[in-house]
C-alpha cells in the first residue's frame, strides 16, 4: 500500500478534516481517527495479540467498528468481522471455527450478549460500552490509557471473513494473496478499483448498509486509505438516505437491489423532495439487480449506476456502467480482477454463450478455514475456483448471472433458474419482496414454488396467488411458473440484501 493511501499520511496532510460521519451526527476527523487506531493497536499487544493472531469483532455500524478494525488492520491482526444479527450460538461457532483469541462487542447486538462469556471462557472478551457486563473488559476505557503514537511493530492485518450462510453453515475465507505476491485483504483488493474510478479526497461516500459484510467493509476501508469522508447509516431507512445524501452532498453511494425497491416505493413526494445532484456515482452488487428495477433507477437517478460482481472470495470482480447495462440487460460486465471461464459440471471450459459454473483464473487465492474438502471442491484441475455461481458469457465477455447452482431447481427434468422469476415478482407493484424455491416432489422431483410478501397483507389470499401465477404466465414459459405461490408477513433476507433460503426451505420442509 502507497503512504499516500494510508490513514496516517491523511491524519498529517488533513488533520481536521472529517473522517467518518454517523447518521446520528457523531463524527470523527482524521487526526482523531488516527490516535484512536494508534490506542487501539497499543491495546492490541498489551492483550498479547501479536501478528498473525486472530480476533473477532461483533458489532453494528458505529465509529467504534472502525476503531477496532482499523486497529486490528495497523497490528498485523487477523480480524474476523461478525454479523451483529446473529444469535450467540451463531457468534460462538464462528469464534471458535476462527481461533479468535479475543472477542469485541455490544449490548447492541441481537444475540444474548450477557450469555457470551460463559460460553467462550478462554477468549478475551471486550465490551464497547463504558459500563462492560460482567465477564466483559471495557475496550474503550482500556484504550483510552494507551498512547496515541504508532506502535514499534506495525504490521498489515487483513480478514477472516465469513461467508453469509444463505445455503447453510457459514465457512471462514483464509486470504492468501494475489498471483503476483500481493497482500490479501478485500479493502486491498478494491483499492484499484477505486483509483481507476477517481476514488479519493474530495469523495464524499455514503455507507447505508451493515458494514461486517463484505463489500460495504472493502469499500468504507478502502475509502479511509485514499482520504475520503465517509457517511454512515446505522441501519437503512429509504427516506433518511436521501436525505443524507442531500445534506452532506454525497458523491458516491453504495447499495444492495432491495434498497433500490424501497427507495423505488416511497411517494413521489417524497423522492422529489431531496436535491440528490451531488450524487455521480451509485454503485451496487451483493444480489442481481433485476432490470426492471436498474431502469426505473437509471430513470430517476441518470445514468450514474455502475454495478460491479464479486465474492467474499474475491476471486473476480465484475463493472458494467449504466449505458453498457441499457445495451446489454441483464449482464454485470466484464472482468477487471483475474479472468472468468464458463465450466460445466466436470470443470471442463463450455462455448460462449453457454449457461455454466463461474470460474475465475488469477484473483485472489483463497482457502476456507480448517475444509480442505470444500477447498478442494472450490478447483477445477486447471487451478481455477469457483464460489458456486451460475451464468454465461457474451462473445464481448461481458457476464450474464442466472443463480447459484445450490439454488436451481430441476423440475421435471428442467432446470429452472429462480432469480428470473424473482425478478419478475419484485417488479409486481402490490409486492415487497420475494423468494422463489424448490420442494420436494413425488412427480416432478422438485416443484416450483413462490414464497412472497405482499406490500398489504390483505393480499395474502388464494385468489392474489392464482392472480400472480396468470400474471407470470403472460412473460415465462410454463415450467417456470409456480406451481404453488404461499404468502410471508417477513422473508429471511438479510441486511446485505441476500435471501437466505435455506431456511425457507427448511421451514416448509416441516410443515405437513
Amino acid at each position: 500500500m502507497s503512504e499516500l493511501q494510508s490513514i496516517a499520511h491523511h491524519a498529517r496532510a488533513t488533520p481536521r478534516k472529517t473522517a467518518i460521519v454517523m447518521a446520528d451526527g457523531a463524527s470523527t476527523t482524521y487526526a482523531e481517527l488516527d490516535a484512536r487506531i494508534n490506542q487501539g493497536a497499543h491495546l492490541l499487544r498489551a492483550l498479547a495479540l501479536h501478528p498473525g493472531d486472530t480476533m473477532a469483532m461483533c458489532l453494528g455500524n458505529s465509529l467504534s467498528f472502525f476503531y477496532v478494525a482499523c486497529a486490528a488492520a495497523r497490528s498485523g491482526i487477523r480480524l474476523v468481522p461478525i454479523s451483529s444479527k446473529l444469535t450467540a450460538a451463531e457468534i460462538q461457532f464462528i469464534v471458535r471455527d476462527s481461533g479468535a483469541a479475543a472477542l469485541v462487542t455490544s449490548p447492541a447486538i441481537e444475540a444474548d450478549h450477557a450469555a457470551l462469556p460463559a460460553m467462550m471462557p478462554d477468549v478475551v472478551m471486550l465490551e464497547i460500552s463504558i459500563e462492560p457486563a460482567p465477564g466483559y473488559r471495557c475496550w474503550s476505557a482500556l484504550a483510552d490509557g494507551q498512547p496515541t503514537g504508532p506502535i514499534a511493530d506495525e504490521a498489515p492485518g487483513t480478514e477472516m471473513l465469513y461467508s453469509s450462510g444463505t445455503t447453510g453453515r457459514p465457512k471462514g475465507i483464509r486470504y492468501l494473496g494475489l498471483p503476483d505476491g500481493s497482500a490479501g485483504g478485500v479493502a486491498a483488493a478494491i483499492l484499484p478499483a477505486l483509483n481507476r474510478l477517481g476514488i479519493g479526497p474530495s469523495t464524499v461516500y455514503l455507507s447505508p448498509a451493515p458494514l461486517y459484510h463484505s463489500g460495504p467493509y472493502a469499500w468504507a476501508m478502502a475509502l479511509l486509505r485514499v482520504g475520503g469522508t465517509i457517511v454512515v447509516m446505522e441501519r437503512f431507512d429509504a427516506e433518511q438516505a436521501l436525505r443524507l445524501i442531500a445534506q452532506y452532498r454525497v458523491t458516491l453511494s453504495q447499495w444492495v437491489p432491495t434498497h433500490f425497491v424501497r427507495l423505488l416505493k416511497l411517494p413521489d413526494s417524497v423522492r422529489n423532495g431531496y436535491d440528490l445532484s451531488s450524487l455521480t456515482l451509485a454503485v451496487h452488487a451483493a444480489a442481481p439487480c433485476p432490470v426492471s428495477v436498474k431502469q426505473a433507477m437509471i430513470d430517476w437517478w441518470g445514468p450514474i449506476l455502475l454495478e460491479y460482481f464479486g465474492s467474499s472470495e474475491q476471486t473476480a470482480l465484475t463493472f458494467i456502467t449504466s449505458p453498457e447495462a441499457l445495451e446489454r440487460p441483464g449482464s454485470v460486465g466484464r472482468c477487471t480482477l483475474g479472468t472468468l471461464h464458463i465450466c460445466d459440471d466436470e470443470g471442463n471450459p463450455v462455448p460462449v454463450g453457454t449457461i455454466g459454473q463461474i470460474y475465475a483464473e488469477g484473483g485472489m487465492r483463497f482457502a476456507y478455514h480448517q475444509d480442505e474438502e470444500k477447498t478442494r471442491q472450490s478447483r477445477n484441475a486447471l487451478g481455477w475456483t469457483t464460489v458456486g455461481d451460475l451464468g454465461y458469457l457474451d462473445e464481448q465477455g461481458y457476464l450474464f448471472l442466472t443463480d447459484r447452482k445450490s439454488f436451481m431447481i430441476i423440475t421435471g427434468g428442467v432446470n429452472v433458474y429462480p432469480q428470473e422469476v424473482e425478478n419478475l415478482l419484485v417488479a409486481h407493484p402490490r409486492i415487497e419482496d420475494a423468494a422463489v424455491i424448490g420442494l420436494p416432489d413425488p412427480d416432478l422431483g422438485e416443484m416450483v414454488t413462490a414464497v412472497v410478501q405482499p406490500i398489504d397483507m390483505s393480499d395474502a389470499t388464494p385468489a392474489f396467488a392464482e392472480e400472480l401465477r396468470n400474471w407470470l404466465r403472460e412473460h415465462l414459459s410454463g415450467v417456470k411458473v409456480p406451481k404453488q405461490v404461499l404468502f410471508r408477513s417477513k422473508l429471511p433476507r438479510l441486511p446485505t440484501g441476500k435471501m437466505v433460503k435455506h431456511r425457507l426451505r427448511d421451514e416448509l420442509a416441516r410443515q405437513p
